[in-house]
């Protein structure tokens, strides 16, 4: 579904790189120990699209939603001169149900486990991205912040005709933002979701927002400005940002 543009705020200026330093890393599934050669600090952001994003459901998609989303992440690194330090890659929601999908298209794709993680969802992606940020939390990586853009999944048929985790989330990330959508005036993607059942969150994020955006608009949910002033998208910037700066 076609999606419409939002502009951000301008991110902070850029911080000057630090003399590169040797460090020992090692992670809960590498039990040996590795000389590297860090830089300075990196960061990777995973968009988890929802059902139709990254591959066709059905008979709907690819829709590519979240790679609008991802259009306004990679802008916010350029515009930060952080090219060299942080990453973006989009996954499809089911990309990483069982332990080869997990290992080949995303813990291969993370440089190390000081690595800050960021993870985007939308959609199903919202609720599998949950899911992904406690099951990369237990195998000793960093999830610096979670975004749940209108997450769905908690639907028994959704269940049975999706690959999506049927247990209700229980995220783990230093930093999480939901935003639920409620359009008032529906289009077909508000219908789908409902028949997907949103996840209704009451506690848990940092930051929620209940925003009159449709389902589908996963770009213009990440712009918004959100209770407190901020919106999705300059969180994540500043985040990043913070983290890369030292």
């Amino acid at each position: 579904m076609a999606n419409g543009s939002a502009t951000a705020e301008a991110p902070p200026p850029p911080m000057a790189k630090r003399d590169p330093v040797s460090h020992t890393l090692t992670c809960k599934t590498d039990q040996s120990v590795k000389q590297v050669t860090v830089s300075i600090r990196d960061a990777m952001v995973f968009l988890v699209g929802g059902a139709g994003d990254q591959e066709r459901y059905y008979v709907d998609g690819p829709n590519h939603n979240v790679d609008y989303v991802r259009d306004m992440v990679d802008a916010d690194i350029e515009a930060l001169e952080i090219q060299k330090s942080c990453t973006t890659l989009p996954l499809g929601y089911n990309s990483f149900m069982s332990e080869e999908d997990l290992e080949r298209n995303v813990i291969r794709k993370i440089p190390s486990c000081n690595t800050a993680i960021y993870i985007i969802g939308h959609s199903l992606g919202g609720w599998n991205g949950a899911h992904l940020s406690a099951i990369l939390t237990e195998r000793g990586f960093k999830i610096k912040l979670l975004v749940t853009l209108d997450p769905v999944g908690h639907g028994k048929i959704v269940y049975g005709i999706s690959k999506i985790y049927r247990q209700v989330p229980k995220p783990k990330a230093q930093y999480w933002v939901n935003i639920r959508a409620a359009a008032v005036d529906w289009n077909l993607s508000d219908l789908v979701a409902d028949f997907g059942e949103q996840w209704e969150i009451s506690e848990g994020p940092n930051v929620m927002g209940r925003l009159d955006i449709n389902h589908a608009d996963a770009n213009s949910m990440y712009a918004h400005a959100l209770p407190g002033g901020k919106s999705a998208r300059q969180i994540v910037a500043e985040s990043i940002f913070n983290w890369i700066k030292g």
